[in-house]
C-alpha cells in the first residue's frame, strides 16, 4: 500500500474509529493548562508602518529579542528578529497596552492539552481536558459534545456546565507569512519560513493549579483511559513548585498505569523560559512516559545542551539524536519527532497502530494550517488531494535503506508551504496520535 493509499484508510475509516471509541467510553486526558488566545490579524505592511514610525533609524539585522515587552520598541525588535529568522518563539509582556496599540486581535484557545481536544472534537473524536483558565471566554470556545472536562465533585461534564474559579490568562499570537518582505527604510528582510511569536502575560500558568477530581477521575477510571497526555510544564518559574507538580504527576502516573498497564503515558515538550525547568522536566519526568513528542527546533535545543549537535536538516542525525534522548532519560518505549515535513517515532514496536496515528496526526495538523481553524472531517478530506512533502517522501526512503529501518516509523506530511495558521499545528498534531492508542 503506498503511503497516500494509507493516508486515505485512515480518512476513510475515522467516523467508524471515533464511533467505536464513543461507544467503548474510550477517551484520551489532556492536560494541564488553558488560557484565551489574542490571534493578531498579521500584515506586514503594518508591521513596516509601526517599524518607521518608532525606530526609523535602526538596522533590522541588529534587532534582537527583548526580555520582557515594555515598549513598543520592545515588541518591534522582538518581531523582527523572530520573522527574519523565520523561528517561532516565546516573550513576556509586562504592557499589555502596546500589544493592542499595534495590531487587530480576535479570540482563539490556548493550551496544548485544549487545543488537541479541539481539534478531536472537530472531527467527532470525544476528549477529557484539565483546565486551569476556566473563564466563560475559555469555556465557551470548548463548549461542544465531544470536549468533557471534571467537576469539582468529580463528574464528566461539558464545559457549559462549568463555574469560574481562576484568573483569566491572555497570550498574544503573531503569525507570520513565509515570503513577506519587511521594510524600514533602504533595508528588506524577507521572512524565509511561516512561523509564530507568542507574548504571555502569565498569571494562572504561573502556578499550573491542580484539579484533584481531574487527576482523580482519570486514576479511578484508568480502564477508559486509553492515554494520558503530560504538557505544558514550561511555564512554571518558580523550582520548588515545579518540582512539587512534577512529583505529584508522578503519583499519578503511577495510579494510572497500575490501573491500565497498557495505558500509554504521552509527554508533549515546549518552548521553555528557563533552562533549569527544562532540565527539571527532562529528568523527572520524561522517564515516567511511555513516550515524549517534540518538534525539530525543541529537539536541537534539548540535544545541544547535551553536547549533541544535531543536524535537523539530515534525518538519520534527527533519528540518532533521538534515540540520544530515548537513552539519556530513561523514556520506556520511545521518541515522536514532528515537523512540516514529515513526523517519525522512534523506538520500541507498539501494540498500537503508530504509524495511523501519525498520519492521523499529520491531517489534523494539516488541516488547522490549510483552514485556519480545527479541521471538520469534510475538510480533512480534501487534504488526500495534495502532495506528500517531496523532503519527507526523501527522508522516508533513507530510513527505509538504512540500519535503523526496523526501529524508525516516517510518515511524509500532506505538504502546505504557506500555511494560513501556524499557531497550534503541533498540538493538533498530538491529539490526532492519540487515536491509535
Amino acid at each position: 500500500m503506498t503511503m497516500n493509499e494509507k493516508y486515505a484508510e485512515v480518512f476513510h475509516q475515522m467516523e467508524e474509529t471515533f464511533a467505536k471509541r464513543i461507544k467503548e467510553e474510550r477517551y484520551p486526558a489532556m492536560g494541564y493548562t488553558s488560557n484565551l488566545d489574542l490571534l493578531c490579524d498579521f500584515n506586514v505592511d503594518t508591521l513596516n508602518r509601526l517599524l518607521e514610525q518608532y525606530v526609523p533609524n535602526e538596522k533590522l539585522e541588529d534587532m534582537e529579542v527583548a526580555k520582557s515587552i515594555r515598549t513598543m520598541e520592545d515588541l518591534l525588535h522582538s518581531l523582527v528578529y523572530y520573522c527574519s529568522h523565520g523561528i517561532g518563539g516565546e516573550v513576556d509582556v509586562e504592557n499589555t497596552q502596546v500589544m493592542a496599540d499595534s495590531f487587530q486581535w480576535k479570540y482563539g484557545m490556548g493550551g496544548t492539552a485544549v487545543q488537541a481536544a479541539m481539534a478531536l472534537s472537530a472531527v467527532g473524536c470525544p476528549s477529557i481536558v484539565h483546565l486551569t483558565d476556566d473563564s466563560k471566554e475559555v469555556c465557551d470556545i470548548l463548549d461542544s459534545p465531544y470536549i468533557y472536562t471534571i467537576s469539582k465533585d468529580g463528574r464528566m461534564i461539558h464545559t457549559s456546565e462549568c463555574e469560574q474559579t481562576a484568573e483569566q490568562e491572555i497570550h498574544y499570537i503573531i503569525q507570520f507569512k513565509k515570503g513577506d518582505v519587511i521594510r524600514l527604510g533602504s533595508q528588506e528582510a524577507v521572512i524565509p519560513t511561516s512561523n509564530r511569536m507568542i507574548v504571555t502575560k502569565i498569571t494562572v500558568n504561573e502556578y499550573v493549579p491542580f484539579s484533584e477530581p481531574y487527576f482523580h477521575f482519570i486514576e479511578e477510571h484508568s480502564e477508559k483511559i486509553s492515554s494520558n497526555v503530560l504538557s505544558s510544564f514550561n511555564a512554571l518559574s518558580d523550582p520548588a513548585l515545579l518540582k512539587e507538580r512534577l512529583e505529584y504527576v508522578k503519583e499519578h502516573v503511577h495510579k494510572y498505569k497500575k490501573g491500565n498497564p497498557s495505558g500509554i503515558v504521552f509527554f508533549e515538550d515546549a518552548h521553555y523560559h528557563s533552562t533549569q525547568v527544562r532540565n527539571t522536566c527532562l529528568e523527572t519526568i520524561y522517564s515516567e512516559c511511555d513516550i515524549v513528542s517534540l518538534n525539530e527546533e525543541e529537539l536541537a535545543y534539548t540535544l545541544k545542551s547535551f553536547g549533541f549537535d544535531v543536524v535537523i536538516e539530515d534525518i538519520i542525525s534527527c533519528v540518532e539524536g533521538a534515540i540520544f534522548i530515548r537513552n539519556k532519560f530513561g523514556v520506556k518505549k520511545g521518541i515522536v519527532v514532528h515537523t512540516a515535513n514529515y513526523a517519525m517515532y522512534v523506538g520500541d514496536k507498539l501494540e498500537a497502530d503508530i504509524e495511523k496515528g501519525l498520519i492521523c496526526g499529520n491531517l489534523l495538523a494539516t488541516g488547522k494550517a490549510a483552514n485556519g481553524w480545527y479541521a471538520s472531517r469534510e475538510q480533512v478530506g480534501e487534504l488526500l488531494k495534495l502532495d506528500l512533502s517531496p523532503r519527507g517522501v526523501a527522508d522516508m526512503e533513507k530510513i527505509r535503506e538504512s540500519k535503523y529501518a526496523d526501529s524508525v516509523v516516517l510518515v511524509p506530511s500532506k505538504y502546505i508551504d504557506k500555511p494560513r495558521y501556524t499557531i497550534g499545528l503541533g498540538d493538533s498534531f498530538v491529539s490526532g496520535v492519540q487515536t491509535c492508542f
